[in-house]
């Protein structure tokens, strides 16, 4: 068996389906994107090649940079959740009464469909009778907001529901991690006199690192090509104040039927995307682990 296992041949034979799958699926639309990028194309007519024009154009539109910087803000605000993610998860790990019951209540966003999600939270943020404005009339306030129609706070009105649709996935894992550290190491630190705070801060956090960068990473480059949810909310609106990169690029090629220069956005999306989790990776590298 190990002389069977130690042969290349066999080993190329048994990935080789996978690495078909992942090319198929993955790397070569990604190469047709670029691709597609050089042309001038309405989706059905002819391509015309027009060279870099498209990704020049580009770096010199406002408006995929507006949408940039909306991607971005999503991001920033992905990473700081995570921080009352990891405070509920160590809460839910510390053995209170209900956490089972908790733990299944966070999960219940990832149950819905992200169209779902946007048209519950759409009900919730009407004007006229959503269940938010409702509240506050309640409490006397005269002209509750428009939630979904003021360019100020439209942006921020939407990070709302995709937080809370993904707080269940990041609270798991932490959870799950929490679980994994040694209940001896623990009890070590209570016998030596430590407190709740300092068994979280010095000896939990340090223990979790690992899952707490990889969570990063997964949030700021989740946030940076984030569509569904955004589309159906607002499509970008109004006047592009939540706009985002995957959603100008959609509207773009499926909405402008301008599909070569939104597949030159979507490979700046990609490029981007790329560049910032790299970023990420080498700024979180830790040279050694903490091991238990």
């Amino acid at each position: 068996m190990n002389k069977v296992m130690s042969n290349k041949w066999f080993i190329s034979f048994y990935i080789l389906p996978a690495l078909l799958l992942v090319g198929l699926l993955i790397f070569i639309p990604l190469v047709l994107t670029g691709y597609y990028g050089l042309m001038n194309w309405d989706g059905i007519g002819a391509m015309q090649f027009i060279g870099l024009e498209n990704y020049m154009n580009v770096l010199q539109d406002t408006n995929f940079w507006q949408s940039a910087g909306h991607s971005f803000l999503l991001a920033l605000f992905s990473t700081v959740s995570l921080v009352i993610y990891l405070a509920v998860s160590m809460i839910l790990a510390s053995k209170i009464k209900g956490a089972d019951l908790l733990r299944k209540i966070y999960l219940i966003p990832m149950l819905l469909s992200s169209v779902a999600i946007a048209q519950l939270w759409i009900k919730i943020y009407n004007p006229s009778n959503g269940m938010l404005n409702t509240i506050l009339a309640a409490f006397g306030v005269q002209n509750p907001p428009l939630w979904l129609a003021d360019p100020n706070i439209v942006l921020y009105s939407i990070f709302i529901p995709i937080l809370w649709q993904y707080a269940g996935f990041y609270i798991l894992i932490y959870y799950a991690a929490l679980k994994s550290i040694p209940e001896s190491i623990i009890e070590a630190a209570k016998i030596d006199g430590a407190t709740p705070f300092q068994i979280a801060t010095r000896i939990k956090l340090p223990l979790i690192m690992g899952v707490i960068k990889v969570t990063i990473v997964l949030a700021i480059v989740g946030s940076l090509k984030y569509f569904d949810l955004i589309y159906v909310m607002t499509g970008g609106g109004p006047n592009g104040a939540s706009e985002v990169m995957a959603s100008y690029m959609y509207k773009l090629a499926f909405g402008n039927y301008n599909f070569g220069y939104g597949s030159a956005v979507g490979f700046m999306l990609l490029l981007i995307t790329l560049i910032v989790t790299i970023i990420i990776r080498k700024l979180t590298a830790d040279k050694e682990e903490i091991q238990y």
